[in-house]
């Protein structure tokens, strides 16, 4: 009979029958992992994966953030936008929801006094979630209370 060498077995271990009837074969010499060995391969395996799990949540979290947070600032500039158009943003504190496909974003407008030149500072904030967090944006802007209310062409002449 011709037997071939284990790659796992020593130099002097080859597969060699054993003298009972069943026709069974062992190893002689092959080497195998301790339990120590095994144990220690548990415990690495234990720590790295929920670390790389973790990694990955915040990766998703971070990706989804980023991408409400654009959707966001565009809501607040078009919010700011409005709000200066139509002046209505003297009246003090606003807010509102706006939705945009299955997404709801709740802003709010503030008006403050701007201490130079008469100006008024808006600022709108948009608030949304993601993954069961709530996240904000903050913009603001500077407007003129007296340019914008006065109507164009009502202007008088001064000698």
């Amino acid at each position: 009979m011709k037997f071939q060498r284990h790659n796992r077995c020593r130099q002097t271990g080859a597969i060699t029958p054993t003298g009972g009837a069943g026709g069974r074969t062992r190893f002689v010499g092959c080497q195998a992992f301790t339990l120590a060995e095994v144990l220690a391969a548990l415990l690495f395996l234990a720590i790295v994966i929920p670390t790389a799990v973790e990694a990955l949540h915040v990766a998703s979290l971070a990706g989804e953030v980023a991408a409400r947070k654009s959707e966001a600032a565009r809501v607040a500039d078009r919010v700011l936008s409005e709000s200066i158009v139509t002046t209505n943003w003297s009246s003090g504190v606003q807010s509102g929801t706006v939705t945009e496909g299955i997404l709801n974003f709740r802003w709010r407008l503030t008006a403050e006094s701007w201490p130079q030149d008469s100006m008024q500072l808006l600022t709108a904030e948009v608030t949304y979630s993601a993954q069961g967090r709530d996240f904000s944006v903050r913009m603001s802007t500077l407007a003129n209370l007296q340019t914008i209310a006065a109507p164009s062409g009502t202007g008088s002449a001064q000698p």
